[in-house]
């Protein structure tokens, strides 16, 4: 088995192939000087590792937005030049894994690397770059910044884009080199006249925060042109119920490990858990789409760990361990793998606060 001493951080990330472009969620184990990557074998991670990356002369992009359809991808780039694509289930999730790998990279101070990282030095955007020129470069076609139909507490927004995509995106184009000055260019915009927050927590933050506090770097925030500003206002009453169970706010997200209901084999999902009206809805992330291919509602649900010695009634398979299991109101039963006692401990709780 392979030696896995001295870790620095592991969890599920979705990897490209490197032949075959498909992507599969592998279990990665960051080392000192490697990234090794498992297979799962029905619920349990393999013993030897299916690959490796070596740090050593590596350099890492994040964000990297070669994929439109996938944001929240890191790219690593190997002295031989190879290249792996490596995707998270959440922007904090992803600049987390960015972090440590990083930290790994140089020299192992990942310590010493967060530290820089929160460093908030002041910002001014350099003399030869103006905000017209940002802006005419947001509304390029090819390479600006994506605009999609957002929903928030019911409402649809059209041609909207949220405050983690900006950030990313003016990373990405160099205006910038970090998160922090990125919200500040972001909140000039907006003083400016250039960009505007639309729906209620963006237009909070900018009534409430000072400039470096008016921008969220949040998923769930949400802004657009301040020229091109269109809203189509839907009541609750009038959205699709698939529609309605998807407008709730973000409580949770992650990866976990599911139990299939018919084959009883065991897949990586990407879980969402929502409040008002609290769902819990969980996505394939393997494909590109960003549908969930299953959910229930959380009301009336029954929610309790399960015991790790021996495999409990109902599950099937090489489990791992750190189970808990969901009992909907129409008696439907889910079996769920966390990746450690304290992460099931940690949905467990946010479950039953929306129970």
């Amino acid at each position: 088995m392979q030696d896995v001493s001295g870790i620095l951080k592991e969890g599920f990330l979705v990897k490209r192939g490197h032949i075959v472009h498909n992507w599969k969620a592998r279990w990665f184990v960051l080392l000192q000087d490697k990234l090794l990557y498992y297979k799962l074998d029905g619920g349990r991670k393999e013993p030897s590792p299916k690959g490796r990356i070596i740090l050593d002369g590596c350099t890492i992009t994040c964000p990297c937005l070669e994929y439109e359809n996938r944001p929240l991808v890191i790219k690593l780039k190997t002295k031989t030049n190879t290249e792996y694509f490596l995707e998270s289930c959440s922007r904090e999730e992803r600049d987390s894994w960015a972090l440590d790998i990083t930290g790994a990279i140089h020299a192992g101070h990942p310590v010493q690397v967060q530290q820089l990282h929160r460093m908030k030095n002041s910002f001014k955007l350099p003399s030869n770059i103006s905000l017209n020129h940002i802006v005419d470069k947001m509304h390029d076609n090819s390479n600006g910044i994506k605009l999609t139909p957002n929903m928030e507490q019911g409402n649809t927004y059209k041609e909207s884009f949220t405050g983690s995509a900006l950030v990313d995106w003016l990373i990405s184009s160099s205006f910038v080199a970090s998160r922090y000055e990125a919200m500040t260019l972001a909140s000039m915009l907006m003083e400016e006249n250039f960009t505007k927050p639309v729906g209620a927590r963006s237009t909070e933050a900018m009534r409430n925060g000072d400039l470096a506090e008016q921008f969220l770097d949040d998923s769930t925030a949400l802004y657009t042109f301040a020229e091109s500003y269109k809203r189509k206002l839907s009541s609750r009453e009038e959205l699709h119920p698939h529609i309605l169970e998807l407008s709730g706010t973000i409580v949770k997200q992650g990866y976990l490990v599911k139990q299939g209901h018919k084959r009883k084999n065991w897949k990586v999902r990407r879980f969402v858990l929502r409040a008002d009206p609290a769902f819990l809805h969980y996505y394939d992330p393997t494909k590109e789409e960003n549908r969930p291919v299953g959910g229930f509602s959380l009301r009336g649900c029954l929610i309790s760990a399960l015991e790790d010695n021996g495999v409990p009634t109902g599950v099937k398979g090489n489990v791992q361990g750190n189970l808990f299991k969901i009992i909907t109101k129409n008696d439907i039963h889910y079996y769920i793998q966390a990746s450690s006692k304290a992460e099931r401990a940690q949905w467990i709780e946010a479950i039953k606060r929306l129970t």
